[in-house]
């Protein structure tokens, strides 16, 4: 169970980096804002804030469950 939770945390976290584009330099970030339209960029933004929250509870459940076993 504890390796199940730490599997989807980390595939939510890695899953919202790259929505939120957290893995680009400067001159695609640049060109990625220019291309982007608002409703495209709303949609990766709240994909990007599920998979997080998602990422950072199953993280924590799974810190829970490690600590108290």
């Amino acid at each position: 169970m504890v390796k199940l939770l730490l599997i989807v945390g980390v595939v939510g976290i890695i899953n919202s980096d790259i929505f939120i584009g957290a893995w680009t330099d400067g001159q695609q970030q640049r060109a990625n804002f220019y291309s982007k339209t608002e409703d495209n960029s709303n949609f990766e933004m709240k994909i990007a804030l599920i998979s997080g929250l998602v990422g950072l509870v199953c993280l924590g459940i799974a810190a829970g469950l490690i600590y108290y076993f």
